[in-house]
């Protein structure tokens, strides 16, 4: 197990010189003696990813709170104006690496925008199940590593099994367990077969038990509970007026769901339900959480019943759409097309427009603006991601709450470091 090192400073001026004001919750700047600074990360265990905190305490109440981001940095939207569309999905899925597939639906939903393609009915389904996966996936490792780091051990085991499952799901369709690549402009590297449908099939039917164990265990437990509710409140309005968007805006009463509201591939016509609470704590940011993975397990079930026949890709004779991969090693037809919209000057022409679209990823409102320029990449990208806002509340979540509280409320938020830096 990894271990990280908290540094303390202390105010060691002689008593006569005065403190520096702190800002109160409320009230007017006052004086405050034995004020001391903590750096909470970048590198602890409880922040799982490199983020820094630099602490203003009073004893143990939270004064003042200061996120540091940059620690991650890789150059992500930069680099979405070096590679191709198809390229640079192999950087969009390690921007939230706990769902990966997630981010490349979000990134080449916003380059069909721009191109005016439309997926075929087939790469539309396979899709939303991806995605609902995806959403399972993020929110079983939030919830199990909120509860490790509350002292919950034993759920964390339980829904990182689940996790397992997933993992093998996904390698089954695209051949990798973790970073796909799977989606392509105009649909998907591959088609699945009916092994796939039975392994999502065996996963819907498996995962309730475990569901009900793991709720059985944390929901109603005394000390989960205590730790969790009332802690990092985020009234309806302040939601709103922060841009939070998903699980963060829904347990605060803002019932707003891309899925319902601004519908893409399949979902209009599944039927669900839109989670929200009034809560605003940490503790309703976990039960929407939970009751949400029920609402992905629906939405599963009537997708994969239902998924229809046909080709997973748009056109295959299209300029857009890059050939199958045998078609290409074994077929001069097929490596001539593959060299045709490989090669800069040889792809198909992108419109000269900028076009902003967003999916509901599982940690929000996940968003790509992209600015064509008659190139096969964009002249412009730029993205919105989820964690980047959420992690900006983080200041007015905390205050006035204890050290330990920190834990709770950095969990709760599911905060990516790849996506604060990008």
């Amino acid at each position: 197990m990894s271990c990280g090192f908290i540094f303390v400073f202390f105010d060691t001026r002689p008593r006569s010189m005065p403190l520096t004001p702190v800002a109160t919750h409320g009230s007017e700047s006052k004086e405050r003696e034995y004020v001391w600074t903590l750096n909470f990360g970048p590198q602890h265990p409880a922040t799982h990813t490199t983020l820094r905190l630099v602490l203003t305490l009073d004893g143990e109440k939270v004064l003042q709170a200061v996120p540091y981001i940059g620690y991650l940095h890789s150059g992500f939207e930069k680099l979405g104006e070096h590679l191709d569309f198809n390229q640079y999905v192999t950087i969009a899925d390690r921007m939230n690496y706990l769902s990966p597939l997630a981010n490349e639906i979000a990134w080449h939903h916003s380059v069909e925008k721009l191109l005016g393609i439309e997926l075929t009915p087939r790469c539309k389904y396979l899709r939303t199940i991806l995605a609902e996966l995806m959403r399972l996936h993020d929110h079983l490792l939030n919830l199990g590593t909120t509860a490790l780091d509350l002292g919950g051990f034993t759920a964390f085991l339980y829904f990182f099994q689940q996790r397992e499952h997933i993992y093998d799901i996904v390698e089954l369709a695209s051949g990798q367990r973790f970073h796909t690549s799977y989606t392509r402009v105009g649909g998907v590297l591959f088609d699945v077969n009916t092994d796939w449908v039975n392994r999502v099939r065996k996963f819907i039917q498996n995962f309730p038990p475990v569901y009900e164990e793991v709720n059985r265990l944390l929901t109603k437990n005394r000390i989960f509970v205590d730790r969790t509710q009332g802690i990092g409140y985020l009234s309806r309005e302040d939601a709103i007026n922060l841009s939070a968007t998903g699980p963060v805006a829904r347990a605060s009463g803002v019932e707003r769901d891309l899925r319902r509201d601004d519908p893409y591939l399949a979902y209009n016509e599944l039927d669900f339900d839109v989670i929200c609470s009034t809560g605003g704590d940490c503790y309703a940011r976990y039960l929407v959480r939970m009751q949400e993975m029920l609402e992905s397990l629906r939405i599963l079930e009537q997708a994969i019943e239902n998924i229809p026949s046909g080709p997973v890709n748009i056109d295959v004779d299209s300029d857009m759409v890059l050939p199958p991969k045998p078609s290409v090693y074994r077929s001069i037809e097929g490596l001539i097309q593959h060299f045709e919209m490989i090669m800069p000057n040889r792809s198909h022409d992108v419109p000269r427009e900028e076009v902003y679209a967003a999916t509901e990823s599982p940690n929000g409102e996940l968003g790509f603006y992209i600015v064509g320029n008659n190139e096969s990449r964009a002249w412009r990208a730029r993205t919105r991601p989820p964690s980047f806002i959420h992690f900006a509340m983080f200041p007015h979540m905390i205050r006035d709450h204890q050290l330990s509280d920190v834990v709770a409320v950095l969990g709760s938020l599911n905060i990516i470091a790849a996506e604060l830096d990008r």
